[in-house]
């Protein structure tokens, strides 16, 4: 269990070296003290255990933000995070867009 735990903390230490590489180096795409920000709050997630790369935690997450929608549009939300219709952009081009078309029930 320490040796999990110490590889864990080299990964994560070496994940932190290279973000903070490429926010100085200007690859970010953030402003360079935010981008630093975010790689110092990254580790010490890493480090507590609270930072995971999970798919699944992340489609959970994007469904159980329909439910804020009214009924009509929860179904049409749900339909877009499970992949129903067009999707364009990117994280790196500022966000992403998901649009379905759907008959107007009127």
């Amino acid at each position: 269990m320490a040796a999990t735990a110490a590889g864990n903390s080299q990964d994560a230490n070496a994940r932190y070296q290279a973000e903070r590489a490429a926010c100085l180096n200007g690859q970010s795409n953030q402003a360079r003290t935010t981008c630093l920000r975010e790689a110092g709050a990254a580790l010490q997630e890493s480090k507590r255990g609270r930072l995971s790369d999970d798919q699944a935690a992340d489609q959970k997450n994007a469904l159980l933000r329909c439910n804020a929608l009214p009924a009509d549009d929860r179904d049409a939300c749900q339909r877009r995070i499970a992949g129903e219709g067009t999707t364009t952009g990117s994280v790196l081009d500022g966000g992403v867009l998901r649009e379905l078309t759907v008959p107007d029930r009127k």
